[in-house]
C-alpha cells in the first residue's frame, strides 16, 4: 500500500523516539518507555528516566536549549540502548560472545561500574573520531589541495590568509566533504545485517508517530500505510547541522591570526552554535509546515532513505506498544493542531 504523506496530518506531537536493538524507545512529555521484542508473542516494556543535567532557565533559551537537549537525549539513548541490549541477550536474539582476556580484566577491575566506564570511553573515542573526520580532516584536505590557489601572504608580517573567494570555497568544500563522509558512513553501516533491522525499527517509529499525528487508530494496518520519513528525525538534525556548518564557516577566517591550524579550532569552538541552530531548524520543521520548512526538511528526508527501512509487522507492534504508553491523557504532547500539507 502506498505511504501516506503529511497532507492528512491533523496535529503535531512533541513525542519522539529512537530505534534500538530489537526495540523502540518513545519519549513523551511525561513518560519515556522502551518496548523490546522478546519473542514472537511477547513484547517487554519498561519506563526509563534520566534526570536532566540542565534545569536552569538559561538552558531553555533558543540556541542554548539545543545543546542541553542533545546531551540529555544522548544520556537517555545510552540507557535505552543498554536496556534493549540486555533484553536481546536474555531473549537470545543477540548471541553473547566469549569475553576476551582484556574484557575479563576490565570486568574484574571495574565490576558493576564497567558499563559506565565503557560508555565514557566509547563516548570519548566517538567524539574524537567525529572531530577528526568532520572538523580537522576537511580543513586539512582543503589546505593541501585547493588552498594554494587562494593563499595570500602579508609581505610585512608573513601572515598567511586567504581571499574572500577562498574563504567561501573552503567553507563549501568542507561542508560538502562532511556530508559525503556522513552519507558514505551511513551507506556502509546500512549493509550490516543487524543495522538493517535497526533501520526497520526506525521506520516503524516514524510511521507510528505519523499514524498518531494523523489521528488514526494505532493498528498495524493503519501504521503500515504511513510515511517513514519524518521531519523531526535525528538523521535530519545531523544533515541540517552539517549544512549550517557551511554557513557558519563563511564567518570563520581561513587562517585566523595567520595560523591555518586555528581554523578547525575555531570551527570546534563554534560547534555548539551549529548544533543550536540545527536544533532550532528541526524544531521549526516539526511544528510548522510551509514552503520554508519544506526546503529545510528536504535534505534530511532524503538522508532518511538510508536510515529508515520498511518495517515488519512485529516491529510495528513494538512501536505501537511504546507509543501508547507515552501518550498523555491531557493532550499535553500536542504542539500544533493543523491541516498540514506537503506536495
Amino acid at each position: 500500500m502506498k505511504e501516506q504523506d503529511r497532507k492528512q496530518q491533523k496535529r503535531i506531537t512533541s513525542i519522539g523516539g529512537s530505534a534500538l536493538i530489537e526495540g523502540i524507545m518513545m519519549r513523551g512529555p511525561k513518560r519515556t518507555t522502551v518496548a523490546c521484542r522478546i519473542d514472537k508473542d511477547h513484547i517487554y516494556t519498561e519506563d526509563i528516566e534520566v534526570k536532566p543535567l540542565f534545569k536552569a532557565k538559561f538552558w531553555k533559551l533558543p540556541l542554548i536549549r539545543g545543546i542541553a537537549g542533545m546531551i540529555d537525549s544522548m544520556r537517555l539513548s545510552y540507557k535505552a540502548l543498554g536496556l534493549a541490549a540486555d533484553k536481546a541477550l536474555e531473549a537470545g536474539t543477540v548471541e553473547e560472545e566469549e569475553p576476551s582476556k582484556f574484557e575479563k580484566w576490565l570486568e574484574k577491575t571495574f565490576g558493576d561500574k564497567l558499563m559506565n566506564v565503557v560508555m565514557v570511553i566509547a563516548s570519548v573515542l566517538g567524539i574524537a573520531l567525529a572531530l577528526g573526520l568532520f572538523v580537522f580532516l576537511p580543513a586539512a584536505l582543503f589546505d593541501w589541495t585547493l588552498g594554494g590557489a587562494f593563499k595570500v601572504v602579508d609581505p610585512a608580517t608573513q601572515a598567511v590568509s586567504y581571499t574572500v573567494a577562498g574563504q567561501f570555497v573552503k567553507s563549501a568544500f568542507c561542508g560538502v566533504l562532511k556530508i559525503a563522509l556522513f552519507i558514505g558512513y551511513m551507506l556502509l553501516v546500512s549493509q550490516m545485517a543487524d543495522m538493517k533491522r535497526v533501520f526497520k525499527y526506525h521506520g516503524a517509529e516514524h510511521k507510528t508517530i505519523f499514524c498518531y499525528e494523523n489521528d488514526e487508530e494505532l493498528t498495524v494496518e493503519n501504521v503500515r500505510k504511513q510515511s517513514r520519513f519524518h521531519p523531526r528525525c535525528g538523521t535530519s538534525f545531523l544533515v541540517v547541522t552539517l549544512l549550517v556548518s557551511i554557513f557558519v564557516g563563511l564567518f570563520i577566517p581561513v587562517a585566523p591570526f595567520g595560523v591555518k591550524l586555528l581554523n578547525p579550532v575555531f570551527r570546534l569552538l563554534l560547534l555548539p552554535v551549529m548544533v543550536g541552530l540545527g536544533y532550532e531548524f528541526i524544531k521549526l520543521c516539526g511544528r510548522h509546515d510551509n514552503k520554508l520548512t519544506r526546503i529545510l526538511a528536504t535534505p534530511g528526508l532524503w538522508a532518511q532513505r538510508i536510515t529508515t527501512k520498511e518495517p515488519e509487522d512485529e516491529m510495528i507492534e513494538c512501536a505501537i506498544e511504546a507509543m501508547k504508553a507515552v501518550i498523555p491523557d491531557d493532550g499535553s504532547d500536542i504542539v500544533n493542531n493543523c491541516a498540514c500539507a506537503t506536495p
